[in-house]
């Protein structure tokens, strides 16, 4: 199955660089439909408004961290099936291992390009 180009897609990160950097990829994917959040609250609050078809979210954020995040969307039955894909500069084994435990759909360690952003929407998105 295809990837759905105008699929809301939701970016939480709260380093504006980083949160360009994802946008631009998205868009060379041909994703155009993308809102971003600055900490994890704020995008507890926008999914709350709007039903987004996939989130990335950093890892290391203040005060929530994306870890935290995963963990909020997952207990909240109105959002809880929203795939998720957490985004860290850190592959330690246990924070794989946590994050799987509390739903992650899918991992990406930084630095990343296009195409393995691309391979990890498919796995969670198109399967």
């Amino acid at each position: 199955m295809a990837l759905d180009p105008s699929m809301p897609i939701l970016v939480v990160d709260d380093y504006q660089t980083m949160v360009r950097i994802i946008r631009n990829l998205l868009k060379q994917l041909g994703f155009e439909n993308v809102d971003d959040a600055a900490d994890g609250s704020a995008a507890i609050a926008k999914m709350r408004e709007k039903s987004y078809g996939l989130v990335i979210s950093d890892w290391n954020m203040e005060p929530m961290t994306g870890f935290e995040l995963l963990r909020r969307v997952r207990e909240d039955e109105t959002i809880a099936s929203t795939p998720f894909i957490i985004v860290t500069a850190e592959s330690r084994t246990e924070n794989v291992v946590a994050a799987k435990r509390a739903g992650v759909d899918n991992y990406i360690v930084k630095p990343f390009n296009a195409q393995t952003l691309k391979s990890k929407i498919e796995a969670v998105c198109a399967g």
